[in-house]
């Protein structure tokens, strides 16, 4: 069976949890934060083999189109998608089913994030190739569950119900029969014993039709925008019609637009290593830590310290007889909380708005 392939990207956010290197004009997904490549373009490379650069998209925020271009080369410019003011993962998704809708109204697409981390690329490749197959072959909205290490509260995760086929490489695929929010540390031990919960990735696979007909089904308005978008004569006429519609969408992600409401959703079970380094301390899964759990990222040196994490890039830092931290060190700032509190970076970044210091995010 022949599949043409599509690939959007979704390179919007701030990434304010990892402040001061993450600002608003050069946020998480444009920083190397693992690997020597930014993370955007590491989830570019991903795609060799799958999808060719012409045909893979990237949606960011306008005052972000430049960086990003620079971020991930491979691309035509023109595949780069700014957005006017930005309304969630639905509006972002809608607008990638219009591009790929006007290229081919029988395309597939996958929805992916430029900030995750994700390794076993073969098994990451073959899990999105046998998706790719499936959304072609049946109007399914497919969406990739990662088996869970570890009891996380970090995480939406998804209930898998029976088994609905497994691909000839060994792809599983089950019906997806809720969506959970973030639980609590009992429940998410409770979904680890229970052993048919997966972590709620992000990542999504589906026809450009199969989408539009959720949307119209669930969200009428981001249908009628892919209706005007695909039937625009010209790509001054697509910019001007987007524009024009995003003013007036809702802001409302793709999990409560469409996802928790719709009855065709698959899951195809992820085994490939993945991580959405959602804070600070998640970097501590991917570098190596001395004997007493310190993890020292570029120069900096530690005396007598335990579990601390220190990214300073451009000077040194030092540090003696402290535990349990977060140091991180940027032109113009510099950060220190205790590990346990780095999800509030995101409280301290927004009260910074109001102060002479605005500038520095």
């Amino acid at each position: 069976m022949s599949v043409d392939a599509y690939a959007v990207i979704l390179a919007g956010g701030k990434g304010e949890r990892f402040w001061p290197l993450s600002t608003s004009k050069h946020p998480k997904q444009f920083l190397s934060l693992v690997g020597d490549k930014p993370l955007l373009a590491q989830a570019v490379d991903r795609l060799n083999g799958l999808v060719p650069p012409e045909k893979i998209f990237v949606i960011t925020n306008a005052d972000l189109v430049d960086t990003a271009s620079a971020s991930a080369p491979a691309l035509p410019k023109e595949n780069i998608i700014g957005e006017p003011v930005g309304r969630d993962t639905a509006a972002a998704i809608a607008l990638g089913a219009a591009l790929v809708a006007r290229r081919n109204p029988d395309g597939v697409f996958a929805v992916l994030t430029a900030d995750h981390i994700i390794g076993d690329i073969e098994v990451y490749a073959q899990t999105l190739r046998d998706s790719f197959t499936l959304a072609a072959r049946e109007e399914v909205l497919l969406t990739i569950g990662i088996k869970p290490a570890f009891p996380s509260t970090g995480y939406g995760y998804i209930e898998a119900g029976d088994l609905r086929e497994k691909s000839a490489a060994g792809t599983v695929f089950r019906q997806a029969r809720r969506f959970v929010e973030k639980p609590d540390l009992t429940h998410a031990q409770q979904y680890l014993g229970e052993g048919h919960y997966f972590w709620n990735s992000g990542m999504f696979i589906w026809s450009a039709r199969a989408i539009e007909h959720a949307f119209a089904a669930y969200r009428p308005p981001l249908s009628e925008m892919i209706n005007a978008l695909r039937e625009a004569p010209d790509e001054d006429a697509f910019t001007r019609a987007f524009h024009a519609a995003f003013a007036s969408l809702e802001k409302i992600s793709i999990d409560y637009a469409v996802m928790e409401k719709a009855d065709n959703v698959v899951m195809a079970e992820g085994t490939f290593a993945w991580d959405d380094v959602g804070a600070w301390p998640a970097l501590r899964n991917h570098f190596p830590a001395d004997g007493a759990g310190n993890v020292l990222i570029g120069q900096a040196m530690q005396l007598d310290c335990a579990d601390t994490t220190v990214v300073s890039h451009n000077r040194l830092t030092t540090l003696i007889g402290v535990r349990d931290l977060i140091v991180v060190q940027a032109d113009g700032a510099t950060l220190i909380c205790p590990r346990d509190r780095a999800q509030d970076i995101k409280q301290l970044v927004h009260e910074m708005q109001q102060t002479p210091y605005k500038d520095l995010l």
